[in-house]
């Protein structure tokens, strides 16, 4: 999968994508677990350490289906309906899965020219610039907020109440986020941001062909 063309693997993550919602049964969903335990295997990454950076959608992963089983009244607690919901979850995370493998072995710059190649024009250099901060910042972000939960540990915060750790954690690493992006800006001006910057070239070979096809394999499938 390192090897495949940005666009290629685009290609197979939309197909995926299009493929789990079409086909939510268990069968279906087998079928594209399969595929991606083939490809996490080809990439050589333990999934564990490729879904931590994602471990805040745990709670929300759980708490579905626990809120599709339970009443408020007899008999409380329904198993059967926890199904759907637990399927919608399974999804979602198989999902998660093979975009964290997209970041994991695509450079930036590479996804910067797969977009621009794909959307033609100023918009497309727009999105492309944009797509290239996004992925960027976001790390910025988590060391803000990693770090802020580290400082209220040290000044023993958890011994607050809930909501005001809540309060605190969300306002100063929002605070300390808005510094970094007017930081950020003041060093894209300083570096005069181009519209049209040089970008990697792309091309596509062999490996990108078969892509393809499996790509456009995931596509009929959705659509039988």
């Amino acid at each position: 999968m390192t090897r495949l063309d940005p666009r290629t693997k685009l290609a197979l993550q939309a197909g995926l994508a299009v493929a789990v919602f079409v086909h939510t049964t268990p069968r279906g969903l087998a079928v594209a677990t399969l595929l991606v335990v083939v490809a996490t295997a080809r990439v050589g990454v333990s999934p564990v350490r490729l879904l931590r950076p994602y471990v805040f959608l745990a709670p929300f992963l759980v708490a579905g289906p626990l809120f599709g089983a339970v009443r408020l009244g007899p008999p409380w607690f329904v198993p059967g309906d926890a199904v759907g919901p637990a399927l919608a979850s399974y999804r979602t995370l198989l999902l998660v899965t093979v975009g964290g493998l997209y970041v994991r072995t695509t450079p930036v710059r590479e996804s910067e020219a797969a977009v621009q190649r794909l959307v033609p024009g100023r918009f497309g250099r727009l999105l492309g610039v944009a797509l290239g901060l996004v992925f960027r910042f976001l790390p910025l972000v988590r060391r803000e907020l990693e770090a802020t939960r580290a400082a209220m540990r040290l000044r023993l915060a958890e011994e607050r109440a809930l909501h005001e750790r809540f309060r605190l954690l969300t306002t100063t690493t929002l605070t300390r986020t808005f510094r970094r992006a007017d930081r950020l800006a003041d060093a894209l001006r300083a570096r005069c941001l181009a519209w049209n910057p040089t970008l990697p070239e792309l091309q596509f070979g062999l490996a990108d062909a078969v892509g393809l096809v499996g790509a456009v394999a995931l596509f009929a499938a959705a659509l039988v």
